[in-house]
Protein backbone atom coordinates (compact mmCIF):
# COMPACT_ATOMS: atom_id res chain seq x y z
CA UNK A 1 0.00 0.00 0.00
CA UNK A 2 1.33 3.42 -0.98
CA UNK A 3 1.90 5.98 1.74
CA UNK A 4 1.72 9.72 1.14
CA UNK A 5 3.99 12.16 2.90
CA UNK A 6 4.10 15.94 3.14
CA UNK A 7 7.14 17.68 1.65
CA UNK A 8 7.69 21.25 2.83
CA UNK A 9 9.88 23.45 0.65
CA UNK A 10 11.86 25.83 2.83
CA UNK A 11 12.12 29.40 1.59
CA UNK A 12 8.72 29.52 -0.04
CA UNK A 13 6.57 27.57 2.40
CA UNK A 14 4.99 25.26 -0.16
CA UNK A 15 3.74 21.92 1.09
CA UNK A 16 3.16 19.16 -1.36
CA UNK A 17 2.08 15.56 -1.16
CA UNK A 18 4.41 12.84 -2.35
CA UNK A 19 3.76 9.13 -2.36
CA UNK A 20 6.57 6.91 -1.13
CA UNK A 21 6.72 5.35 -4.59
CA UNK A 22 7.10 8.72 -6.37
CA UNK A 23 10.21 10.85 -6.49
CA UNK A 24 10.09 14.34 -5.01
CA UNK A 25 10.74 15.94 -8.42
CA UNK A 26 7.39 14.63 -9.69
CA UNK A 27 5.65 16.17 -6.68
CA UNK A 28 7.45 19.48 -7.28
CA UNK A 29 6.36 19.48 -10.92
CA UNK A 30 2.76 19.13 -9.73
CA UNK A 31 3.05 22.66 -8.31
CA UNK A 32 2.52 23.77 -11.90
CA UNK A 33 5.08 26.56 -11.79
CA UNK A 34 6.31 27.77 -15.15
CA UNK A 35 10.03 27.59 -15.71
CA UNK A 36 10.93 24.74 -13.35
CA UNK A 37 13.91 23.29 -15.17
CA UNK A 38 13.83 19.53 -15.45
CA UNK A 39 16.84 17.78 -16.88
CA UNK A 40 17.49 14.14 -17.50
CA UNK A 41 15.27 12.73 -14.70
CA UNK A 42 17.89 10.03 -14.29
CA UNK A 43 20.28 11.42 -11.69
CA UNK A 44 22.92 12.54 -14.17
CA UNK A 45 22.48 16.26 -14.82
CA UNK A 46 22.22 17.82 -11.33
CA UNK A 47 19.50 20.35 -12.21
CA UNK A 48 17.19 19.22 -9.39
CA UNK A 49 19.60 19.41 -6.45
CA UNK A 50 17.97 19.79 -3.03
CA UNK A 51 19.07 19.53 0.59
CA UNK A 52 16.97 17.44 2.96
CA UNK A 53 16.82 19.34 6.23
CA UNK A 54 14.47 17.02 8.08
CA UNK A 55 12.88 13.62 7.62
CA UNK A 56 13.63 10.09 6.54
CA UNK A 57 14.18 9.19 2.91
CA UNK A 58 15.97 6.92 0.52
CA UNK A 59 17.61 7.64 -2.81
CA UNK A 60 18.50 5.80 -5.93
CA UNK A 61 21.80 6.05 -7.79
CA UNK A 62 22.98 9.59 -8.58
CA UNK A 63 25.98 10.71 -10.62
CA UNK A 64 28.97 11.60 -8.43
CA UNK A 65 29.65 14.41 -10.91
CA UNK A 66 26.43 16.00 -9.60
CA UNK A 67 26.43 15.00 -5.92
CA UNK A 68 29.63 14.11 -4.11
CA UNK A 69 29.76 11.62 -1.26
CA UNK A 70 30.41 14.53 1.12
CA UNK A 71 27.34 16.41 -0.15
CA UNK A 72 25.19 13.32 0.11
CA UNK A 73 26.35 12.81 3.70
CA UNK A 74 25.09 16.36 4.41
CA UNK A 75 21.66 15.57 2.91
CA UNK A 76 22.24 17.03 -0.55
CA UNK A 77 20.57 14.82 -3.14
CA UNK A 78 18.79 15.02 -6.48
CA UNK A 79 15.00 15.37 -6.28
CA UNK A 80 14.58 12.95 -9.20
CA UNK A 81 16.19 10.24 -7.07
CA UNK A 82 14.67 11.23 -3.69
CA UNK A 83 11.85 9.12 -2.23
CA UNK A 84 10.21 10.01 1.13
CA UNK A 85 9.97 7.55 4.00
CA UNK A 86 8.41 10.23 6.24
CA UNK A 87 7.39 13.87 5.98
CA UNK A 88 10.32 15.93 4.65
CA UNK A 89 11.56 19.49 4.88
CA UNK A 90 13.78 20.39 1.94
CA UNK A 91 15.67 23.37 0.57
CA UNK A 92 16.11 23.75 -3.17
CA UNK A 93 19.82 24.45 -3.75
CA UNK A 94 20.19 23.69 -7.42
CA UNK A 95 19.40 25.54 -10.59
CA UNK A 96 15.65 25.34 -10.06
CA UNK A 97 15.52 27.27 -6.76
CA UNK A 98 14.29 30.52 -8.29
CA UNK A 99 11.60 28.82 -10.41
CA UNK A 100 10.27 26.64 -7.60
CA UNK A 101 9.70 29.53 -5.22
CA UNK A 102 8.58 32.03 -7.90
CA UNK A 103 4.89 32.63 -7.47
CA UNK A 104 4.71 30.78 -4.16
CA UNK A 105 1.48 31.49 -2.40
CA UNK A 106 0.00 32.97 -5.56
Amino acid sequence: MRQRFAVMIEGCGDRLACADSDNVLCAMEALGRKGIPVGCRGGGCGVCKVKVKEGAYHTRRMSRACVSEAEEAEGVVLACKLFPDSDLRIEVVGKMARAVCAGAGA
